[in-house]
């Protein structure tokens, strides 16, 4: 049997932790809400395997095998990501441990500002040739009654 080894132990505990933890355990099940929302949940899963055994010296032919295993899961939600109205936001929901995890978690936030910016911005350039070409239009018109 695998069992009756270090490996088989090992192998046995990562088969059962792989049934426990599946890309659902990290990214949820979205979740619709009214008004056309939808959360999706983010977790992190943290998880550590040991595992151990020995063959004892025997005086018959059978192979006395003695071990053992073990592993451990943590599962910790993080975020949810928000879908309204075409847009995606990130929702942190997480104490920061370091410096480094801050700037890391601040990068999506970032990124919707500068998406933002550079979209109104884009809105405001077809804002302004859409008034000049009004004007041109306008212009011409008032040309034509001129003459």
């Amino acid at each position: 049997m695998k069992e009756q080894s270090a490996a088989g132990i090992l192998e046995t505990t990562i088969e059962k932790v792989k049934n426990l933890v599946n890309v659902s355990t990290i990214i949820g099940e979205p979740m619709n809400l009214d008004g056309g929302i939808t959360i999706i949940p983010v977790s992190k899963v943290t998880y550590g395997f040991a595992s151990g055994g020995s063959d004892f010296p025997s005086k018959t032919n059978k192979e006395i095998f003695g071990g053992g295993g073990g592993a451990g899961v943590t599962i910790t939600p993080v975020a949810f990501l928000v879908i309204s109205d075409g847009e995606v936001t990130i929702k942190h929901i997480t104490a920061f441990d370091n410096a480094a995890e801050r700037v890391v978690n601040l990068v999506p936030e970032m990124f919707d500002k500068v998406t933002s910016v550079v979209n109104k911005a884009k809105k405001e350039k077809a804002q302004n040739e859409e008034q000049k070409a009004a004007d041109a239009m306008v212009s011409a018109a008032m040309d034509e009654l001129t003459k």
